[in-house]
């Protein structure tokens, strides 16, 4: 029976800015670092190896993986993929969330991070938080760098990445961690999950709280829970 871990980073930088970060790499704040250590103590308690390990092409996933594996004293070298990255919040990028809720509405502001296909406006290619302008994504063909995403965009190309480089490993029952985002963690829900468009806009991702998910030969869910139990969400999906 093979296991798949989601962890969502810990807390950054602009999470505790309460910034719309989307693809703009940001780094871990120190309760981040606490959170991704506290999810290595929790993974370790599992008492079994970890065949792959995952991550986005984000510092903060990226960090948050580092931590983890040196808790596990693994040192194995981690796959990582832009596919795994934040959802692209478009125009919103870098704005204050607070701020964006008295300028546009509560209701407008839920329903551009919330709504299945509705995106924000495109950021402008000129923007310095525009991905074409940030070095770690120079090496991804241009065709596939977004302007703003919807969640639905987000769940294509995550889903897409998952069927592609990921379910094969798990049929041949091997244990994978992924180290990720709020947006491409809850795609990976909605597709394990099989939840509905309304359904997945309700799912919650707490950061640095591994999600264990125990998978049949059909990629059936047997189990799944939240390894810190005081930190868990509602999974919504029984």
């Amino acid at each position: 029976m093979p296991h798949l871990i989601l962890v969502r980073h810990g807390q950054s930088e602009w999470n505790l800015e309460n910034r719309f970060t989307g693809w703009v790499d940001v780094d871990l704040t120190s309760k981040g670092k606490l959170e991704a250590y506290k999810s290595g103590e929790y993974i370790k308690d599992l008492k079994f190896n970890i065949d792959y390990f995952f991550s986005s092409f984000q510092l903060r996933a990226i960090n948050t993986l580092k931590l983890i594996q040196d808790t596990l004293g693994n040192k194995d070298e981690p796959i990582k993929a832009w596919q795994l990255n934040e959802r692209h919040y478009g125009a919103l990028t870098g704005l204050n969330k607070d701020e964006m809720r008295k300028k546009l509405g509560e209701d407008e502001i839920h329903k551009f991070r919330r709504s299945w296909d509705i995106k924000p406006a495109p950021l402008n290619r000129s923007n310095p938080y525009h991905p074409l302008n940030i070095e770690i994504y120079k090496k991804i063909p241009v065709e596939k760098i977004p302007d703003t995403e919807s969640l639905k965009d987000t769940y294509e190309r995550v889903i897409e990445f998952y069927n592609s480089d990921i379910k094969n490993k798990l049929l041949e029952n091997k244990n994978i961690l992924i180290s990720a985002h709020g947006n491409s963690i809850r795609a990976l829900c909605k597709f394990l999950f099989k939840l509905d468009n309304n359904k997945i806009t309700l799912l919650e991702i707490p950061t640095g709280n591994p999600l264990i998910i125990n998978l049949n030969s059909k990629q059936e869910i047997l189990e799944c829970k939240y390894l810190d139990k005081d930190r868990a969400k509602d999974l919504i999906i029984f």
